[in-house]
């Protein structure tokens, strides 16, 4: 339960950013299409970015080298 409350308010408070960053106002059509894209492009990004991080995390020597 904690986990997805730190998920949910980590979007929450990307989408804030995002909206003040941009200085968009969520009060047409054309704005919240245009929050919209911005957002799924954030969203794809730090997909793509834990996918690299977690590929690098896992690849990485976590045993000790063997004692000859």
């Amino acid at each position: 339960m904690k986990t997805l409350s730190f998920i949910i308010l980590f979007l929450l408070i990307g989408a804030f950013f995002i909206i003040s960053e941009n200085k968009i106002q969520l009060n047409n059509s054309e704005n919240i299409k245009s929050f919209l894209s911005i957002y799924t492009t954030w969203l794809s990004t730090l997909l793509d970015n834990t996918k690299s991080v977690t590929g690098y995390v896992v690849k990485m020597g976590w045993l000790p080298e063997p004692s000859t």
